[in-house]
C-alpha cells in the first residue's frame, strides 16, 4: 500500500508499543511519523509495526518529541499532510501563574509539542488519551488549558471528558477484561471561528460517548481466562508460578491467608468484609484509644475501628486460626494485610491477586485492575501463577502474534502498563468519525466506519465469542417467547 492509496495517514506519538497504530492500522490507515522516547518501548514498536513492512511504507521514527518540534518550524522530516494525530500524552502539571488558559500557558509542558503540530499542520482529526485523574478536581486547570489551546487551534472538542474503558465492551466489539478508564480527546478541525461561532450559537458540543456497557454488555460476564495462554505453550512457565522460597514464600502467604477464607465459611457462613484487614489492628474495640484515634487521618481511624469489631465478632475463629498458623507473625507486614473484593468466591486460589504494598488484594477472577507501568503483576488463583507479558498484552487488545522486543520482562510489563488498550481506543475514535463525518475526508470516514467493529482480532479466545454468542441466543428467544 503507497501512501495515495491508503485511505488515510497518521502519526503515532508518544507512541508507546503501538496500542493507536493497532488501531488505525485496523482501519487501513498508513503511519508516516513515529516518535517514542523510551529505548526499550521504541524497539518494540518498531519490531512489531514497523520491521515487517516494506521498506518503502516504513515510517519516520523519532526519539524526542523536542526535536520534532523546535520553536522554529517543525521536523524537516515532519510529514506535511496527514489525517490523524494520535498521542497518550503524559500530563504534567500546567503553570497557574499567569491563568492564560490558552497556547501560551501550555509552553514547556509536553502537550505544547502536540499544540505545535496542529498549529502547523491541522490534521483533520486528533486522537488523545490521557489517565482519568486528568479531569479530576487537582487538575482541573491542566484540564482547562488543554480544552481552550485545542479550541484556539481550530478544533472542535467537548469541554467534558470521554472516559472509558475496554471492559465496557464485549468481546465482539473488542472488549478485554481490564478495567482501565482512560480520558480521550477526541477533536475535528473546523477553524477558529468556526468554533467560536459553534460555541456562541450552540454552546458545548456533547463528549463522543457516555461512559458505561455497550449493547447490553455485563462487565461481570468477564473471564480473565479468556485472555490466558495454556500452560504447556509457556516457554519458562517456572519463571511466572508463585514462590515457595524461604525468603519469598509466596504460595505459602496465600495458603494461611486462605485458611482464614475457608473458615470464615465454614463456622460462620459468610465471606470475608470488603474493608481492608490489617492482622496486626485486631485487638479489642474496648482498647482503642479514642484520644489516639482523633489524631488519626479519619479513613486511618476507621480502619482501626472496622477491624477491631471484626477482632471482636470473630475472635475464636481467628485465634484458632492464628494457633493453626504460627509463622504468619514472620510474614511481611504488607503480607499480613488482605483486601477482599472476590464477592462469594470461596477460596483465594479462585480470585485474581495482586501482591501490592499496602497488602495482598484479591478480586473475583472476571476481570483485573489497570495493568501499571509498575510490576504488580495479577496473579491467577486457579493457574497458581502471575500473568506473562504476552497474556498482559492482549489485556490491551493487542494480538497474539505481539512480542516483546527486550529480554527483560520487567521492561515488557512496564510497556504494556503504559500502553493504550486498543479496543476502547477504536470504539471511542470509531463513534467520533461517525459523528462528524459531515466534516471529515470521505476516504478517513469510508475506511473508519467500513472497517469490522472488533479491532482486536485474537486478543481473545474462541470461549470468549462462543459464551457471547450464547448470550444473544438466550436474548433472542427470550424475546421470541
Amino acid at each position: 500500500m503507497t501512501t495515495a492509496s491508503a485511505p488515510f495517514t497518521f502519526v503515532d506519538l508518544f507512541a508507546g508499543i503501538g496500542g493507536f497504530h493497532s488501531v488505525l492500522s485496523h482501519a487501513g490507515g498508513r503511519c508516516v511519523y513515529v516518535s517514542e522516547i523510551d529505548d526499550a518501548a521504541r524497539s518494540t514498536y518498531v519490531h512489531n509495526w514497523v520491521t515487517p513492512l516494506p521498506e518503502k511504507m516504513r515510517p519516520t521514527i523519532n526519539t524526542d518529541i523536542n526535536l520534532a518540534t523546535p520553536d522554529e518550524g517543525l521536523d524537516p522530516d515532519f510529514p506535511e499532510n496527514f489525517g490523524v494525530l494520535a498521542a497518550g500524552f503524559p500530563c504534567q502539571p500546567f503553570s497557574k501563574s499567569g491563568h492564560q488558559h490558552g497556547m501560551e500557558e501550555a509552553r514547556g509542558t509536553l502537550f505544547w509539542n502536540i499544540a505545535r503540530i496542529l498549529e502547523e499542520r491541522h490534521p483533520p482529526v486528533i486522537l488523545l488519551e490521557n489517565v482519568r485523574n486528568l479531569v479530576g478536581p487537582r487538575h482541573r486547570h491542566e484540564w482547562d488549558v488543554i480544552i481552550d489551546t485545542l479550541r484556539e487551534l481550530g478544533y472542535r472538542v467537548s469541554s467534558k471528558p470521554t472516559v472509558f474503558s475496554p471492559h465496557f465492551l464485549p468481546p465482539s466489539m473488542g472488549g478485554t477484561p481490564q478495567v482501565r478508564e482512560r480520558v480521550f480527546i477526541l477533536g475535528t478541525y473546523i477553524g477558529p471561528e468556526r468554533v467560536k461561532e459553534e460555541i456562541k450559537t450552540r454552546g458545548d458540543v456533547p463528549p463522543t460517548l457516555t461512559r458505561g456497557p455497550v449493547n447490553g454488555w455485563d462487565p461481570r460476564n468477564w473471564d480473565v481466562e479468556w485472555v490466558l495462554d495454556d500452560d504447556a505453550d509457556i516457554e519458562n512457565i517456572d519463571r511466572y508460578r508463585l514462590t515457595t522460597a524461604e525468603t519469598k514464600p509466596e504460595t505459602e502467604w496465600i495458603n494461611v491467608w486462605d485458611d482464614l477464607v475457608q473458615r470464615m465459611w465454614a463456622y460462620r457462613g459468610e465471606r470475608l468484609p470488603g474493608f481492608p484487614l490489617w492482622a496486626d489492628a485486631w485487638v479489642p474495640e474496648s482498647s482503642l484509644n479514642p484520644n489516639e484515634l482523633d489524631l488519626l487521618p479519619p479513613w486511618k481511624a476507621d480502619f482501626l475501628i472496622k477491624n477491631a469489631r471484626f477482632y471482636d465478632q470473630h475472635r475464636d475463629i481467628i485465634t484458632a486460626w492464628r494457633t493453626a498458623n504460627p509463622n504468619f507473625n514472620q510474614f511481611p507486614p504488607s503480607r499480613r494485610k488482605l483486601e477482599w473484593q472476590a464477592q462469594d468466591a470461596t477460596s483465594l486460589w479462585e480470585t485474581v491477586m495482586h501482591f501490592r504494598p499496602s497488602g495482598i488484594r484479591a478480586k473475583a477472577p472476571t476481570y483485573v485492575p489497570a495493568l501499571v507501568a509498575i510490576t504488580q503483576t495479577s496473579i491467577v488463583g486457579k493457574r497458581r501463577r502471575k500473568i506473562t507479558p504476552h497474556e498482559a498484552a492482549r489485556l490491551q487488545g493487542l494480538p497474539r502474534w505481539f512480542d516483546f522486543a527486550n529480554a527483560r520482562e520487567a521492561l515488557s510489563y512496564k510497556q504494556v502498563g503504559n500502553g493504550v488498550a486498543a479496543g476502547a481506543a477504536w470504539y471511542v475514535f470509531r463513534a467520533h468519525v461517525e459523528r462528524d463525518q459531515d466534516d471529515l475526508p470521505r476516504a478517513l470516514v469510508r475506511a473508519v466506519l467500513d472497517a469490522p467493529l472488533n479491532p482486536t482480532g485474537d486478543a481473545l479466545s474462541p470461549e470468549a465469542f462462543a459464551f457471547e454468542a450464547e448470550l444473544d441466543r438466550e436474548s433472542q428467544e427470550l424475546l421470541v417467547g
